[in-house]
């Protein structure tokens, strides 16, 4: 199996490149060692075969550039670190490729905030995804055909794949590793790398101080009372009792302040299979 990682233009996240490498190298030592032959391929890919400066700091060489590479398995984008619109510019030139491959049968993964790169391709329209949380309203600014999922860890849609915030990379490359080498190199590997197999979701970490820039003071209201009460089974029929406030009206303004539903906060508040209305 060919595994693309990309090495963006721009400020990438070295961490993304070498555990994302790591994690994939050492599934074929352990193979090797057990007397089976190795499961990846793993490049370096890029948009030209020049030296790659990681973040002003490493300079990291390709093994190979997207016009030398006809056909890959699986395209693994990192985060690159700036203004997003600015990183989605830099890197247009990978698109046309991407989507090539894609129609090819070719699957694509995004670490943290390299979903903007993603997203860019049109790719992602229409199916879920997860960021960092941080980005989450410029993502939805800048791609609004996305359904952002910005407590998740992981999504998967048909062959795109896509993970939270920072080092919860490591789940989606726990994930792949799972999906294409087994479970039980999966459980060796959150092992080595101490990575939490059953982790699902980012909202523990999230700050929801970028969704109460609105003016609306009886919704900002609202999400104090949700978020100092995550801990209960609370119900939008309760939130609106609460503040005397019709539900339809309320879930009106909910919407229009925060841009995304009361529902949808509860549930990044509080991560539970179960929704309460």
């Amino acid at each position: 199996m060919h595994i693309s990682i990309l090495l963006p233009e721009g400020n990438m996240s070295v961490s993304n490149l070498e555990a994302t490498y790591k994690m994939f190298t050492i599934a074929n030592d352990v193979l090797i060692n057990s007397g089976k032959k190795p499961k990846f391929k793993v490049q370096m890919v890029a948009v030209n075969s020049s030296n790659k400066s990681g973040n002003g700091i490493f300079h990291i060489k390709p093994d190979v550039s997207i016009q030398e590479l006809y056909q890959t398995d699986l395209i693994i984008i990192p985060a690159v670190h700036g203004s997003y619109k600015k990183i989605v510019e830099a890197n247009k030139e990978f698109i046309p490729w991407m989507i090539a491959q894609n129609n090819k049968g070719t699957e694509t993964a995004s670490l943290c905030i390299g979903a903007f790169i993603l997203a860019s391709s049109g790719l992602l329209d229409g199916k879920d995804c997860a960021t960092h949380w941080m980005a989450a309203d410029e993502f939805k600014s800048m791609f609004p055909l996305v359904q952002l999922r910005d407590d998740k860890i992981i999504t998967d849609e048909n062959g795109i794949y896509t993970s939270g915030g920072a080092y919860s990379s490591l789940n989606l490359n726990l994930y792949l590793i799972e999906k294409f080498a087994g479970r039980e190199m999966a459980i060796r590997h959150s092992k080595i790398f101490e990575i939490d197999i059953n982790r699902n979701s980012q909202s523990p970490f999230i700050i929801f101080n970028t969704q109460k820039l609105h003016d609306d003071e009886l919704v900002r209201e609202a999400q104090l009372y949700i978020e100092k009460n995550y801990y209960e089974e609370i119900t939008v029929r309760e939130i609106c009792s609460q503040f005397n406030i019709g539900r339809r009206t309320f879930e009106r303004r909910f919407l229009k302040a925060c841009n995304n539903t009361a529902i949808e906060y509860l549930q990044s508040i509080r991560p539970s299979n179960r929704i309460f209305i």
